[in-house]
């Protein structure tokens, strides 16, 4: 009975370890929930409208040369004023820097010059109605038998030499400001800018001094002197295009062109001036500016283009977002060759025809890389 008891102990210890490894081996073959495969990045309708793109096309590479400059005003538009007569100046009305119109009065100079030239006035206009009584006279008398033609003719000549001697000093009163107070006033000439300003009030004015009390230029446009080294002297070219940026406006670009080039080194600096030319309808360029210049130079080489706003720098290197269609885009490493502006030249990682990203570029490469 003991022994029958002991063989159904044994039998139920073995079952139940049979059930219990049957129920760890079903652990162990139940499965998880599968986890969701990873989902590409399509561009949102909303953000895919407002976004630019810009076609890779094949171009001309333009490689550019960098100098340092400095603006100027134009000269040939620029007017100096130096004094007619001399004199001490007052009532100095404008600063350096103001703007000015043509015939405004910029101040003035009490001057014995002006004094005799109204003198001078005076007498001749007395003169002249002297010798026009003498002339009538003379005529009269001869009428009546009293004078000779002789004394018709001297009264005649002195009234002609009188007319002559009224118009000369209207003339001299007229140059110097038509004036007859003693006073020169200055007038601006032309409207501009007063560029230059060598005078204040109190200031004794000469007609011998070579320097002008005042430079007016109107600065619609200016004058950028390039200062080109020897090495780069055969790279530059009447008409070449030339990219101007300044420290007052960071990534503003000013475009002009090369308009003149002095063909003689600088005793000192050993550089040759290069001067360009570009409008300045907002006078935003101002005389005396450092500028940094960058003047391109064709070559006879065709490679890919794309806009320079396309570009993505990223672990040392560039990149381009490829649009494929249907909110696709594709990051694409690409190997630049230059930058010029708004124009990057591509040396591989494009093919022309294709359509590159220009604006929000940024945060679809970084949806594209999460």
């Amino acid at each position: 009975m003991s022994y029958n008891f002991l063989n159904f102990k044994n039998n139920l210890f073995f079952f139940c370890l049979a059930l219990a490894g049957i129920t760890l081996q079903g652990c162990k073959g139940e499965q998880k929930n599968p986890v969701e495969e990873s989902r590409k990045y399509v561009i949102p309708d909303s953000l895919l409208r407002t976004l630019s793109m810009d076609t890779v096309q094949t171009r001309p590479l333009v490689n550019t040369i960098a100098f340092t400059g400095m603006v100027d005003a134009n000269q040939d538009n620029q007017v100096n004023i130096f004094p007619l007569v001399s004199g001490n100046a007052r009532d100095i009305k404008v600063q350096l820097g103001d703007y000015v119109t043509a015939g405004q009065v910029l101040g003035t100079v009490t001057s014995s010059e002006m004094a005799g030239y109204t003198n001078s006035l005076v007498v001749a206009q007395t003169n002249l109605s002297a010798t026009k009584r003498l002339l009538e006279a003379s005529k009269d008398l001869f009428k009546a038998g009293l004078a000779s033609s002789l004394d018709v003719t001297t009264a005649q000549t002195n009234y002609d030499q009188a007319v002559a001697q009224l118009e000369m000093a209207q003339r001299i009163l007229k140059i110097n400001g038509d004036n007859t107070k003693g006073v020169w006033e200055i007038k601006s000439p032309v409207s501009g800018f007063i560029v230059q300003k060598n005078i204040t009030n109190g200031t004794s004015i000469r007609t011998d001094n070579g320097t002008g009390i005042f430079t007016i230029s109107d600065l619609k446009n200016v004058w950028v002197w390039a200062n080109v080294y020897e090495s780069n002297i055969n790279n530059i070219h009447l008409g070449d295009d030339v990219s101007v940026t300044t420290l007052a406006y960071p990534g503003r670009i000013f475009k002009g062109k090369v308009d003149k080039m002095l063909n003689a080194l600088d005793p000192t600096t050993k550089v040759m001036k290069v001067r360009v030319v570009i409008p300045n309808e907002k006078y935003e360029l101002k005389p005396q500016m450092f500028a940094s210049i960058e003047i391109a130079n064709p070559e006879n080489k065709q490679v890919l283009c794309v806009s320079s706003k396309a570009l993505i720098y990223d672990n040392s290197r560039y990149y381009v977002l490829v649009y494929n269609g249907h909110g696709d885009a594709s990051i694409t490493p690409v190997e630049v060759l230059n930058t010029l502006g708004d124009k990057t030249y591509i040396k591989s990682g494009l093919k022309e025809g294709q359509l590159v990203i220009t604006t929000a570029a940024i945060l679809i490469y970084g949806e594209l890389n999460s």
